[in-house]
């Protein structure tokens, strides 16, 4: 049976199911990546993505485990890409190397500046904007397959959502085939972005991102990355269960199910499933998704 490309899996009518890996940084770190790796393919994503550390720093993490999830394990890998402290040459040798590797799919990003400086800083010979990085991936691998970030309560640095939108708008008419959100907690917010994306003609598939919180702490640093929204709620059921994991988990396991439950059964396209490299509770929740009727590996 022939496999079908992701931009054909993009435009069937069935959910399309991913999943994000981060490169790890020490050896007991890989382990846990490679044994995530094994679990989940019984799950047979779509697509997996791998993470891009500011200013390049895990660039040859991200191609190591980029090739060796696609060589051993089969997965279609789309690693993440940066502007940050790349010059175009340099970013036209890397997107080389991906597809030397057989990898032709790109998440194309600006990427958040470098630990410990607060504001983006393009390289003098760089990108400034990840519109351009599209346009070099477009101009320079013509057969990848392009995904770009949305932010459905809007990019922490950007003035307002509207702005934010117009600059997502960018990045689809230079080639973009599809956009992937942020995690956040509450649907209403991405139901909301995607009516207003619709409105000034971004039409290609938005797949919404989700995050399964398991303690207070963790929903909360996570929503402060991304200035994401954390219901009351949700907020009182963690926070009620303190340090007691399982209770967390499930709770946690919970609201994702019901989330995930009502993007599909409202037209989301699919779901992104950040994982933190984590066997569970991501497989738990796919298992559930399954027997609801809305997901099959």
């Amino acid at each position: 049976m022939t496999k079908i490309s992701l931009q054909q899996r993009l435009a069937s009518a069935e959910p399309l199911f991913s999943i994000e890996f981060f490169p790890p940084k020490s050896d007991a770190a890989a382990e846990q990546l490679l044994s995530t790796a094994a679990d989940l393919q019984a799950y047979a994503p779509d697509f997996v993505s791998i993470t891009y550390g500011a200013g390049g720093s895990t660039r040859s993490r991200t191609l190591k485990y980029a090739r060796q999830l696609a060589q051993d394990y089969h997965y279609t890998v789309m690693p993440h890409l940066t502007c940050v402290g790349h010059s175009r040459e340099d970013l036209q040798g890397i997107i080389q190397e991906f597809k030397k590797a057989g990898l032709n799919q790109i998440m194309a990003l600006r990427g958040d500046p470098p630990k410990g400086e607060a504001d983006f800083k393009a390289h003098p010979a760089g990108l400034h904007y990840a519109n351009e990085l599209v346009e070099l991936i477009r101009d320079n691998f013509a057969e990848c397959t392009i995904g770009v970030g949305g932010y459905p309560e809007k990019h922490p640095e950007a003035p307002s959502l509207e702005v934010d939108l117009l600059k997502l708008k960018r990045k689809v008419d230079a080639g973009a085939h599809f956009v992937t959100t942020q995690l956040f907690f509450d649907n209403s917010r991405y139901f909301a972005f995607v009516e207003a994306a619709r409105a000034i003609g971004i039409q290609v598939p938005i797949l919404p991102g989700l995050m399964t919180p398991t303690t207070l702490p963790q929903a909360r640093r996570f929503c402060q990355m991304g200035d994401s929204f954390l219901p009351p709620e949700l907020a009182s059921a963690l926070e009620a269960v303190g340090e007691d994991s399982a209770k967390g988990t499930r709770i946690g396991l919970e609201w994702s199910f019901q989330q995930a439950r009502e993007l599909l059964e409202k037209g989301a396209p699919g779901l992104h499933f950040y994982i933190l490299n984590r066997t569970n509770p991501t497989a738990a929740l796919l298992d559930r998704l399954k027997l609801a009727g809305f997901y099959q590996s």
